[in-house]
């Protein structure tokens, strides 16, 4: 109906008629291209007529939005407008339906009634959700809310689409990590501890040539340059990435013990092997490397070092949450090499990389300690860890994304 007023209110004006006949022609084309039911198209049509021409006679306040099925983080097709005398619905167009360009009335909006330019279609499926597992039908969403007197509802808050996105991206990696086979978790903790040895090296080698703790710590960062480059995976970078989808229900706590363990087992054989290595192949390291590992060997339990591993489980959970955040590569790289400096240079007390370096010191033959020193060494850093990375991190880090985490432990019950 608004197309035939607004069309005849123009009709006199030369070439419009022309334009508006091709224009009806070529959305019939598209729409019947699309494969729908006659009826949904002609609703579909008359929906985004009405809402397109709704403010030009002051009756409607409009908006759209990107996302509106109210289960998609973001970039979903599905398009919320949004009525000022009424509450908010979704509607989700086809591929070609026209979309709905709306703005604000500039005359006062009605106070009451309730808008039909915004209906619910039956049937027709969000691309988003459906892709992730659910059931794909579009519904109302409660967000933000405008009111005649210009105050915001309160309601809930979506979280931002960045926050969002990583949160998705958290707990499809953490279920895939979580559900791998026996052989491929050995054989990744077995890497990652060879990844950071090579750090380890380096660290040793800068250090022996300047004595500079700092400067060591920066040419550490290649061993977690190598860690994500390779694919491989360290014990404390699972503090934030699986722990998520557990919280998620993804899997389960025994699901996550494992992986911790295998992980951390891994680890350390590979870095044990890169520490003999190192001292077999660079005497001229040992006293540099025996000395590196006496400091952390020396720390003791006390509260002094469970800060310091606190710290370090902190820093590793952080650079993880920072790399999920982007998918570009190059970014990615940025917080490899500043947080692996910041753990170096700034002797943290973390669980792997301290017992690499008091592993060097003991396969030196000039440590001042022994096995069972490191073994208490690395129960005390493990719980630092876990505390710092799971706790001042993971956890925290969940709580912005409440709605996300409840519709997931909805979605996996």
């Amino acid at each position: 109906m608004s197309r035939r007023i607004l069309a005849a209110s123009l009709a006199g004006v030369p070439g419009v008629a022309e334009l508006l006949q091709e224009d009806n022609r070529r959305w019939d084309e598209a729409l019947e291209a699309d494969g729908l039911d006659p009826d949904r198209v002609r609703l579909i049509t008359l929906a985004a007529d009405g809402a397109a021409v709704a403010g030009l006679y002051g009756a409607v306040r409009t908006r759209t939005t990107r996302g509106a099925c109210g289960s998609c983080s973001s970039g979903c097709p599905a398009t919320r407008v949004t009525s000022s005398a009424g509450p908010e619905r979704t509607s989700t167009p086809a591929s070609a339906t026209r979309r709905v360009r709306a703005g604000i009335s500039p005359g006062r909006p009605a106070a009451t009634g309730r808008s039909a330019l915004s209906p619910v279609l039956p049937g027709v499926t969000c691309p988003d959700r459906s892709s992730r597992g659910g059931n794909g039908q579009t519904g109302a969403v409660s967000q933000r809310r405008d009111v005649p007197d210009g105050r915001a509802g309160a309601a809930r808050a979506d979280p931002e689409p960045e926050v969002a996105q990583a949160f998705d991206r958290l707990v499809e990696e953490g279920d895939v990590r979580l559900a791998r086979p026996w052989p491929t978790l050995i054989v990744t903790g077995l890497l990652g501890g060879i990844d950071v040895g090579t750090g380890v090296l380096a660290y040793l080698l800068v250090l022996d040539a300047t004595g500079q703790k700092l400067l060591a710590g920066l040419a550490f960062g290649i061993g977690f340059v190598a860690l994500l480059l390779a694919r491989s995976e360290l014990f404390t970078e699972n503090f934030l990435v699986p722990v998520t989808a557990v919280a998620a229900r993804r899997n389960s706590l025994a699901a996550l013990g494992r992986l911790w363990a295998v992980t951390l087992a891994g680890n350390l054989l590979g870095g044990w092997l890169v520490a003999w290595l190192i001292t077999r192949a660079l005497p001229g390291l040992r006293e540099t490397a025996t000395s590196a590992g006496t400091h952390f060997a020396a720390l003791g339990v006390n509260l002094h070092s469970f800060t310091l591993a606190v710290l370090a489980g902190l820093v590793i959970t952080l650079m993880t949450r920072m790399q999920h955040s982007t998918e570009s590569l190059g970014v990615r790289l940025v917080p490899a090499l500043l947080f692996g400096a910041l753990l170096a240079g700034g002797e943290l007390f973390h669980s792997v990389l301290d017992s690499i370096l008091m592993f060097a010191a003991l396969t030196a033959g000039r440590a001042p300690f022994g096995y069972l020193d490191w073994l208490g060494a690395l129960g005390w850093s493990v719980l630092g860890n876990i505390v710092g990375g799971v706790g001042l991190v993971a956890f925290l880090r969940m709580a912005r994304v409440p709605h996300e985490l409840a519709r997931e432990r909805a979605r996996n019950r």
